[in-house]
């Protein structure tokens, strides 16, 4: 048995996706978005999120799209505030900057990976504030968080309504959004309702590669499209993008999967805990952040892959591990780990 619990991109694409993919592959079809697929896409996530004029852009990255989007709402000259552990701080190699053209990652801290309002009404209030200053730019936000937890509703609301207030445009990192969906029990349109644009995950739940920028006034529409072009993430052969995101959307498939994969997790946390494994944070979604001994390890790394994100001795409750699930992962696979990290 493959244990294989390092990240939801190690899983496959979901069949129904990869049916859509085998479909679309005969005969021609118009290139660059202008197949016949684009436009249902559109409309569907038109009305999943509620903003009926919205536009959408495929791109086949998830960096792709969060430094699309984030080039979109900023200037050069003006500051992208994000979580200290946000994606975009830590893992995208300096996209963000690079396509905004350098506007200022500006780090605003918060415990369990959730940007703390008090810490964000201060940075709003000093932002901008004099010619020796970056400029207000774009409120990035990751649901599911970095740490594995999630914002509520209630707390998206109010970041979003202060930054906003306060002359900020407003992202969305929804990298794993069907997972924070799933877990919060709410609709697509609840979770975006503050947003002006959102980057829409698809790949790390069953699609092949796919992600969406969904732009909330279309009057950026002509510009997203410009950049997306200039950022080498315009397919040619958009079709198998296009038919990948029909799939996904059809059928709730995209809630389907993060329900499956939550649910694996769920089990995982249960079974960790009962080993007596310390949570770094409280797992809410499909992440988890557990210490456990040094030895443990040891002797699980050789028969399993997760990552490891620290090496604290075992007074720490031994080294942080990450342990992630797919859409895939069944209950022996669950079941399995844990007899493997019990010894």
């Amino acid at each position: 048995m493959n244990l294989n619990f390092a990240s939801d991109n190690t899983g496959p694409v979901a069949p129904a996706i990869m049916d859509a993919i085998l479909a679309a592959n005969t005969g021609a079809a118009m290139p660059y978005g202008n197949d016949p697929w684009m436009p249902g896409v559109r409309d569907a996530l038109r009305t999943l999120f509620d903003w009926p004029e919205a536009e959408v852009l495929l791109v086949a990255t998830g960096t792709g799209a969060n430094a699309l989007a984030l080039a979109g709402l900023v200037n050069p000259w003006d500051a992208v505030l994000c979580h200290r552990i946000a994606h975009i701080e830590e893992d995208e190699c300096g996209a963000p900057e690079f396509f905004t053209g350098g506007a200022k990652l500006v780090l605003v801290d918060g415990a369990d990976g959730r940007i703390d309002a008090d810490a964000l009404a201060a940075q709003i209030g000093r932002t901008g504030v004099s010619l020796h200053n970056v400029q207000k730019g774009a409120l990035s936000l990751t649901n599911v968080t970095e740490a594995g937890t999630l914002y509520t509703l209630d707390q998206l609301r109010d970041l979003t309504t202060m930054a906003r207030n306060g002359g900020f445009a407003t992202h969305l990192d929804g990298a794993r959004f069907a997972n924070a969906c799933a877990a919060l029990a709410c609709s697509a349109a609840d979770m975006v309702r503050g947003f002006d644009m959102v980057s829409f995950g698809g790949t790390k739940n069953g699609c092949m590669a796919v992600e969406a920028i969904v732009i909330r006034d279309p009057a950026r529409h002509r510009e997203m499209e410009l950049r997306r072009k200039r950022g080498a993430q315009l397919w040619s052969k958009h079709r198998y993008l296009s038919v990948q995101m029909m799939a996904y959307l059809a059928d709730d498939l995209w809630l389907k999967n993060a329900r499956a994969s939550n649910a694996a997790s769920a089990r995982l946390a249960t079974g960790l805990r009962d080993l007596g494994a310390m949570m770094e944070w409280e797992p809410q979604a499909n992440m988890i952040f557990a210490r456990l001994p040094r030895a443990t390890h040891d002797r699980a790394l050789n028969k399993a892959d997760y990552y490891l994100m620290d090496e604290a001795d075992d007074a720490a409750g031994g080294p942080l591990c990450r342990l992630v699930c797919d859409f895939t992962k069944t209950n022996a696979e669950v079941d399995a780990l844990l007899t493997l990290f019990a010894g």
